[in-house]
């Protein structure tokens, strides 16, 4: 198998954590036989600086050049008085859009030996095992008009979706809830919004092409609640873009930490991988970031781009073996310190790689 890959590690920590990525991804190749061709490009914020352009097109033709994307994160304070399609931020929504991936998939599951670091009762979070389904084109990022007339003090935003592409997404989602417990949760408004209502039939609608998986519809501020309250209870969860946006952040209190939570996009014409996290410019180049979720996305680029299941697992089990004998970044680290050996973000990515090649021997 070889596969080629760009790296567009942006911003902020993006750097610190696609570079241990790589690394996985490099030792796995080695030790199984792969090959992984590695190229990089400039997005986000070094790109504004570079090239005067938060997406160069150069970025664009490599990333459809090839077999997946994997990417660190944007995003910077010195960008924030820019207009927002010039800012690092329009860079990574251009991407998306450019490559077309609709679906994005964002685990979230406990991991027993960060239960500490929840502020959840370990009797509620145990167990927990989410896989939410974003709709990531539509909605209200991607919605015209939208504008900010600073002379009136007025903004506006449109959210706006259309039945195909609640069809697409949702049939994803159903898919995938057959792999896994059968079960669906869609997320919408629909007491108040229309979108939301047209969401909510047309889900409906083909949850009767899967028989076989159980489809409930909950509120999205009802079911902000529930994931803090009962979050076992829930298999797959499908929402729009902005609801997604936001719930998968909360669901970070699951896994202890927002740096544990990586993501995939499906369905376009290039596969795209980051971690959930931003690019935290108030500890970029401290060696303090989390590379485990970065780590992770590297996992689902194999699983969805490669196929390679087996190496994916790998991965994910050698990122448990390591949670298991102590290792921290500070971002995992809550109170009584006793038996935990706290990590760089480069001495992590070794402890993960030592992992792997050991479980792949």
């Amino acid at each position: 198998m070889k596969l080629k890959i760009l790296v567009t590690a942006g911003d902020g920590i993006g750097p610190e954590v696609t570079r241990e990525a790589v690394a996985v991804l490099n030792e796995v190749a080695a030790l199984s036989g792969h090959t992984m061709e590695i190229a990089e490009a400039r997005i986000g914020g070094v790109a504004i600086v570079k090239d005067g352009n938060p997406l160069p097109q150069a970025t664009i033709d490599a990333a459809l050049d090839s077999d997946a994307v994997l990417l660190g994160a944007v995003g910077g304070n010195e960008f924030n008085s820019l207009a927002p399609d010039k800012r690092p931020e329009a860079g990574l929504l251009g991407l998306r859009s450019a490559l077309g991936g609709f679906a994005n998939l964002r685990p979230a599951f406990a991991f027993k030996e960060l239960a500490v670091n929840s502020p959840l009762r370990p009797e509620i979070v145990d167990g927990a095992d989410i896989l939410f389904v974003r709709e990531l084109l539509g909605g209200l990022y991607f919605g015209q008009p939208r504008a900010w007339d600073r002379a009136k003090g007025e903004a506006w935003n449109t959210m706006r979706y259309t039945r195909d592409e609640v069809v697409r997404v949702a049939r994803i989602a159903f898919q995938l809830a057959q792999k896994r417990g059968k079960k669906l949760t869609s997320v919408d408004k629909a007491n108040v919004l229309e979108v939301s209502q047209l969401w909510r039939a047309t889900v409906t609608e083909i949850a009767a092409e899967f028989p076989d998986v159980t489809l409930e519809h909950q509120y999205v501020d009802a079911m902000s609640m529930h994931l803090m309250n009962r979050p076992r209870d829930f298999d797959v969860v499908l929402t729009e873009n902005l609801f997604g946006d936001i719930l998968t952040d909360e669901s970070a209190v699951i896994t202890g930490s927002l740096g544990m939570l990586p993501s995939a996009t499906l369905g376009g014409k290039v596969n795209f991988y980051e971690p959930v996290h931003g690019s935290a410019p108030d500890i970029a180049g401290k060696g303090l970031a989390n590379p485990l979720g970065a780590i992770m996305s590297g996992a689902l680029l194999l699983r969805y781009s490669g196929g390679l299941e087996k190496e994916a697992k790998v991965i994910e089990a050698s990122v448990r073996k390591v949670l298991e004998q102590g290792f921290r970044t500070t971002d995992l680290v809550r109170g009584d310190k006793t038996g935990l050996t706290v990590l760089s973000t480069t001495a992590m990515g070794v402890k993960v790689r030592e992992t792997v090649k050991t479980l792949l021997a």
